[in-house]
């Protein structure tokens, strides 16, 4: 199938039953990685002890300090996170590896699907195994076998990773430390790779899917996977020990509002405000810190849009999943080399205007486009969304002010306010907690203002009352005790007052 492949075939064809030599034949032009304690090129523990099948790295730097690390840190032993690797298997790794790339024919490779690709390199890294006198067992001849599949047609040693759906993030800082949240607690893997440039490989691998690049010139980018995770990516010189990448994985299924009850993180009656509030066409805004869920809950609360409504969506990097049959999702652009074609989350909220939406989405408010969200909902986009970093609803307020007078519009303060109170009329406070859950703490409706003040009500808190043996937070969500909101008649006027007055009745 490929031009240089058959160099191979003749090696292995002209040579006896492998033997237990040091004269491996060499198929690769370019120099191998030959271990300094063996001038043969076959890796020492192979010329060592050939029938042997090793199970962990000979010598006291096998770990590479990761098990101390986790030790201080108190997580659970690497075996617990992924299959362990010795210095044996990646100095094994790196020999096929750099003898399949003078093996292929890369530009043949390209022209297959993926299935026929990855059979095609598993057919000629089993060849070059059997070549090297590789001394592995058959499982771990497959783990390499699917591991050199993953570096050339995937993402490498992120693979495994990402094929788990218990993980939250994957934060990559270097070429040799990977670390992973799963269950709200940041853990330290002994997945690395096999130097900063194969790390930086992948970096633009990824942001090239999504018409991006990332290097020395453009060393910021933000992109996704195809499967929406968000993908941040940050590279020397401004990333001192190697390339950065970070990323927030979305759970294959997605999580609906009966999910977040059964989590915890809201009560059932909260929950129903929250659904009659999304389908009574409220202005939401959902603020919170970093990781408190803000995108999750505002991907569970379009699902009380009415499948017949018209929906554009901006973000920055297209990570929403709504379910609505109707949805336009739009995208920021960054500038090209010349700097030049940039396209802004402002410029996305002004073009929506023109679009005959019905509600408009923003994935993430930062800027002056704030001001852009706040006309499209009093100018009749009623329904629209949008999320923000603050840490309470107070502070979510004073965020909008602040972004708006960002933009250099020189309006007065009370005019920005009066803006706000016209516009927006729920804000929804997420938090992660320091346990590592995630809790919808405040259900807040913006009431008006009085004077120079902004005034608000909470309709639901979470009061924490303490902690269990384990650790965990412990706490309850409770009605404020208001029975008629400020967003009554909306209810009404869409038929949903009785479902918000049993929803209130039953939280007191």
């Amino acid at each position: 199938m490929f031009g240089k492949r058959d160099q191979a075939a003749a090696v292995r064809t002209e040579q006896a039953p492998p033997p237990v030599s040091t004269g491996a034949p060499a198929i690769a032009t370019r120099p191998q990685r030959v271990d300094p304690a063996n001038e043969s090129g076959v890796p020492a523990a192979s010329a060592a002890a050939p029938g042997a099948v090793p199970t962990k790295a000979v010598g006291p730097k096998a770990t590479n300090g990761l098990e101390q690390l986790r030790a201080a840190q108190g997580a659970p032993p690497t075996a617990n996170v992924v299959r362990e690797q010795s210095d044996y298997y990646h100095a094994t790794k790196t020999t096929i590896f750099n003898a399949l790339l003078n093996t292929i024919d890369l530009s043949q490779l390209a022209q297959l699907d993926l299935k026929a690709a990855a059979e095609e390199i598993r057919d000629i890294v089993a060849e070059l195994v059997a070549i090297k006198n590789v001394s592995m067992s058959v499982s771990e001849q497959e783990h390499l076998v699917q591991d050199i599949i993953n570096d050339v047609l995937g993402y490498g040693p992120l693979e495994p990773l990402l094929a788990r759906d218990d993980i939250a993030d994957i934060m990559v800082n270097g070429a040799h430390r990977v670390f992973i949240e799963v269950g709200g607690k940041v853990q330290l893997t002994n997945v690395r790779f096999r130097d900063n440039l194969q790390l930086m490989n992948i970096c633009q691998r990824i942001v090239s899917q999504v018409g991006r690049r990332v290097d020395e010139s453009s060393p910021i980018c933000d992109a996704r996977l195809p499967d929406g995770s968000r993908v941040n990516v940050i590279a020397p010189p401004l990333a001192l020990d190697g390339p950065t990448l970070t990323i927030r994985k979305f759970k294959k299924d997605k999580l609906t509002m009966k999910n977040l009850v059964d989590y915890a993180s809201i009560s059932p009656e909260g929950a129903r405000v929250l659904g009659v509030i999304g389908a009574c066409r409220c202005n939401i805004v959902i603020s919170g810190g970093t990781g408190s869920g803000k995108t999750t809950l505002l991907n569970t609360m379009t699902a009380f849009i009415d499948p017949t409504e018209r929906v554009v969506t901006c973000e920055d990097a297209a990570e929403l999943q709504l379910q609505q049959p109707h949805v336009v999702r739009l995208e920021t652009r960054p500038p090209n080399l010349e700097g030049q074609g940039a396209v802004t989350m402002r410029d996305l909220v002004k073009n929506c205007l023109r679009m005959r939406p019905e509600r408009i989405i923003v994935g993430e408010v930062r800027g002056p486009e704030a001001f852009d969200l706040l006309q499209a909902m009093n100018t009749g986009h009623d329904g629209s969304m949008g999320t923000l970093h603050a840490n309470s609803p107070r502070e979510a307020i004073s965020r909008i002010e602040s972004m708006i007078t960002m933009g250099g519009y020189g309006l007065p303060s009370k005019t920005i306010k009066e803006m706000i109170v016209g516009s927006v009329d729920v804000i929804v406070q997420a938090a992660r907690l320091r346990d590592g859950s995630r809790r919808i703490t405040h259900i807040t409706e913006v009431v008006g203002l009085e004077g120079d003040v902004i005034v608000t009500q909470d309709l639901f808190v979470y009061e924490i009352s303490g902690e269990d043996a384990d650790g965990k937070v412990v706490g309850k969500h409770r009605s404020t005790g208001i029975g008629r909101p400020r967003f009554w008649d909306r209810a009404r006027y869409y038929g949903l007052e009785r479902e918000l007055a049993e929803a209130l009745d039953a939280a007191e």
